[in-house]
């Protein structure tokens, strides 16, 4: 039995209010109250690992981007010996922000304020007329560097977190990290970024980008219907409802919050080709429908870096859309090509918060390293088109989620909750290799719920 929240707002509302366990409800409170938001920043966002960059952005030393971890903005840099830092972006002298660059590399970064400057790790450098000591005697320079958070890179994407008790990054991702592996760690040089990320702002708050993240497949069917209809999710005009294969596949989640939806590559050839997977091997399936991004050329790496079990999935049911918790979404998603090919589309969203009433949305763009120039072009043309700031599918998304925000501000609708109700129940399907909470068959709220149940575990610690 879950254990009743700490939780408690000014009012005397409980979080157990805000998220009904019995019912599968979330009042939609949640989404306008500065409260529980401040609550948010240092519960989820100070604790969380959050995903700030790609190691491709910041290849040589002195390279450095500049991030946020919701309201902090941070440096991104790799020093001298090729290690990659998580820095503050606040001077400990008087708070003034020390890099003002969006990109670029520096071998240090000084503060135009007072001229306190640190080197690429961090480290503190000294003050200007040093003979004056203008940093004092109260503490030494190793205590003056930059706060720094505690980093992870996987498959090439920079996480940090400011919680240096909290999980290691592997805890973190938990059973999820199977089915990851197979999307950001499978090829010999990995992915590389096409360009810096997209980034605009939304009026609406972090969590309803977010918890949709939590493979939400069924607003696909209704929202993105003519994408559908179109045929490139599948189904037609006239049999939508009934025959939708995008809707049918194994949705896998955790207690972390994180989820995938897994759709049959059989179904997904069809949208492609009028030839069967019947009788065909793993290896002859990998040729016919490689994994978005992958090459026929690339296929011999999948089996130095994936174990068997990882390969078969890949080629029967591959992961192609989810989240990481807590404001990660992915989209590694079959595109066709005009001459009957399928490169596909790589791509990142980061839901970073910008207050109770905005939330900027990151779109970071990929291809395999090794990939031919072509195909990375053809995939950065399809990402923009369909998951870019103005693309097919995010035009859509983006046009629903201020206008719940809206909603979520009435004195009645604010009322009103958010009801996760259609619901499989965990149940592993015979044969399945990977880990985690499964649901098979049609996609239903399951994972999302599950992002919620996360969400209440970290809202109830103190």
């Amino acid at each position: 039995m879950l254990q009743k929240s700490r939780l408690v707002l000014r009012d005397g509302t409980t979080l157990d209010e805000l998220i009904d366990v019995d019912m599968n409800e979330v009042s939609m409170r949640v989404m306008n109250d500065e409260e529980l938001y401040a609550h948010e920043m240092e519960r989820i966002f100070a604790k969380t690992w959050l995903l700030l960059a790609h190691d491709t952005e910041i290849p040589n030393p002195g390279d450095f981007v500049m991030r946020d971890m919701a309201e902090d903005n941070v440096i991104v840099s790799r020093d001298r010996a090729g290690e990659i830092h998580v820095m503050l972006n606040v001077c400990p002298h008087r708070g003034m922000k020390v890099c003002l660059a969006e990109a670029g590399n520096a071998a240090s970064h000084r503060c135009i304020y007072h001229g306190w400057a640190f080197k690429s790790d961090g480290s503190f450098l000294g003050a200007p007329v040093e003979r004056e000591r203008m940093h004092g005697d109260k503490r030494g320079k190793e205590e003056l560097g930059l706060k720094k958070a505690r980093v992870h890179v996987y498959g090439g994407l920079i996480f940090a977190t400011w919680n240096y008790e909290g999980p290691s990054f592997e805890e973190f991702v938990g059973d999820t990290k199977f089915y990851f592996d197979q999307l950001f760690c499978r090829t010999d040089g990995g992915l590389e970024m096409l360009g810096p990320p997209q980034r605009f702002v939304l009026p609406c708050n972090w969590k309803i980008p977010g918890e949709q993240s939590g493979s939400d497949g069924f607003h696909t069917l209704t929202l993105h219907r003519s994408l559908m209809e179109g045929g490139i999710m599948g189904g037609t005009a006239e049999s939508i409802y009934d025959n939708a294969p995008g809707m049918y596949g194994v949705d896998i989640s955790c207690k972390q919050g994180h989820s995938l939806r897994c759709l049959e590559a059989a179904l997904t050839f069809k949208m492609f080709s009028n030839m069967s997977f019947e009788g065909k091997t793993v290896d002859e399936r990998l040729h016919m429908l490689p994994p978005p991004g992958i090459t026929p050329e690339l296929i011999p790496q999948l089996y130095k870096h994936l174990s068997p079990t990882q390969i078969e999935q890949l080629a029967t049911c591959p992961p192609q859309v989810g989240g990481m918790f807590p404001n990660i979404l992915f989209a590694f998603i079959f595109a066709p090509r005009t001459d009957g090919g399928a490169s596909g589309a790589l791509a990142l969203h980061t839901y970073v918060p910008k207050g109770p009433n905005h939330v900027e949305f990151v779109n970071f763009i990929f291809a395999e390293k090794d990939a031919p120039e072509q195909v990375k072009r053809d995939m950065l043309q399809n990402s923009i088109q369909q998951t870019g700031t103005s693309g097919t599918i995010e035009q859509d998304d983006a046009d629903t989620w201020p206008q719940i925000m809206r909603n979520a501000r009435g004195v009645m609708g604010k009322g009103m909750t958010l009801k996760y109700q259609a619901l499989t129940g965990h149940q592993k399907p015979e044969g399945w290799y990977g880990d985690g909470l499964i649901y098979p068959g049609f996609t239903k709220d399951d994972t999302q719920w599950n992002w919620w149940m996360a969400y209440r575990d970290l809202m109830s610690d103190a």
